[in-house]
């Protein structure tokens, strides 16, 4: 009879391959997704983790430590980082989302089953790219400093679940590091000067030294969008080491759409940032006809 333990689950998912494959072509594409989730799976393993399966585009591991799962999910992101700033790998366009979750859970022929990895990836669909989401269960059971890292996402209904679940947003990759420096590995990539935001035929340039720039219905916003689906503060638009953040902070979530890229970004109390031109929708997507929209555009000013 299968025997049951604690264990925290960690869900890993790359996102981007879809335009990897139409940019680079399939052979190529899949050698970099293919030595990508070997990397992953490598820190996994360093960090004392079991991988049960790779998953396509991701994985599924488990560690006996919540402290050992947080190491491992900082250093994926920390990875993909510097695989997306090394022009030589083709692989910029790749981001990585991460989800943790603890409970019991029971091994059955080498595959783990349970509430815990139910609710992790579910938790997965809720996290932004570069994101790591972790559940109430293995927050708690993380040491203060690392508490401290994190940000409380309050109460998300996950699918397929009655009862709602306190969910964390991890503020910080590194240790030591402050949000600042969030993206510090970043360190070839040109710094973008300025944002330019359009709403309703209406031009506005934004320098870093302007943000935040707060969306929002609310008459306080930097930029106030009348509209049912928009929440009073809906994102906030932040510069973070030579890059601008958008940070959903809504009820409806924001949707980003990159000029050129068929996938849209889904932000529901996430994070991700805005390089080159595209439009983000309040509350809706950008192809649905009614929604709030936006269009933005990161350029630079020489010198």
């Amino acid at each position: 009879m299968p025997s049951s333990s604690e264990r925290t689950v960690l869900f890993a998912d790359l996102r981007g391959s879809t335009s990897l494959y139409e940019s680079l072509g399939n052979s190529q594409a899949a050698e970099i997704i293919t030595r990508t989730i070997g990397m992953l799976s490598q820190v996994v393993s360093q960090r004392g983790g079991t991988v049960v399966k790779t998953l396509g585009d991701g994985l599924m591991a488990v560690f006996e430590r919540p402290a050992r799962s947080l190491r491992a999910a900082c250093e994926m992101q920390e990875a993909i980082a510097r695989i997306m700033s090394d022009a030589h790998t083709g692989a910029s366009s790749l981001k990585l989302r991460v989800a943790l979750a603890h409970g019991e859970i029971v091994a059955v022929d080498g595959d783990w089953f349970g509430d815990a990895v139910n609710v992790a990836a579910r938790l997965l669909e809720h996290a932004g790219d570069n994101e790591v989401l972790i559940t109430d269960a293995v927050h708690e059971r993380l040491n203060r400093l690392d508490r401290q890292r994190f940000r409380s996402l309050d109460r998300l209904h996950l699918r397929g679940r009655a009862e709602p679940c306190r969910v964390f947003v991890l503020e910080t990759w590194t240790d030591d590091a402050p949000v600042s420096t969030l993206f510090s590995d970043f360190t070839d990539t040109p710094s973008a000067d300025c944002l330019r935001l359009t709403v309703g035929g209406v031009h506005q340039v934004y320098t870093p030294q302007q943000t935040p720039i707060v969306l929002g219905r609310s008459p306080e916003s930097t930029l106030c969008i009348d509209d049912t689906r928009v929440s009073r503060l809906h994102a906030r638009i932040e510069w973070h080491s030579g890059n601008f953040h958008l940070d959903d902070q809504s009820s409806n979530g924001s949707f980003v759409r990159f000029a050129n890229e068929a996938e849209t970004v889904v932000l529901r109390r996430g994070r991700c940032v805005l390089h080159g031109r595209g439009v983000i929708g309040l509350g809706a997507p950008p192809g649905d006809p009614k929604a709030a929209c936006l269009s933005f555009e990161v350029f630079s000013i020489g010198p």
